[in-house]
């Protein structure tokens, strides 16, 4: 298998339709193990359609590459009130991914 699974989690905030499902936000990642690019993401958004957007937004970016851009587009593009949850949740995933033996 040339691919790996990560997850990274933060804290949602209160009064989310989430937060009524779950404590936390978690967002998924399948990478490939020789360029680090994100293949497919998920995440534990309460929509669908925000599922998919997180998904969209994180696709092709390398975590070789750090996760200031990605973040940055999460800030700019996701206006949802778990903007700052999906952006801490994807730099813990991103320190997963940095303490893992299987980089490659």
């Amino acid at each position: 298998m040339n691919t790996f699974f990560v997850a990274g989690h933060a804290r949602l905030p209160g009064g989310m339709a989430a937060q009524n499902m779950y404590e936390t936000l978690t967002i998924t990642a399948e990478v490939d193990k020789k360029y680090g690019v994100i293949v497919e993401a998920g995440c534990t958004l309460a929509t669908a359609h925000g599922r998919e957007f997180v998904q969209r937004l994180l696709k092709g970016y390398s975590l070789k590459d750090g996760v200031e851009e990605p973040v940055e587009e999460v800030k700019k593009h996701y206006l949802g009130k778990a903007g700052n949850a999906v952006a801490s949740a994807l730099k813990d995933l991103a320190k997963q991914y940095e303490q893992s033996a299987v980089k490659g």
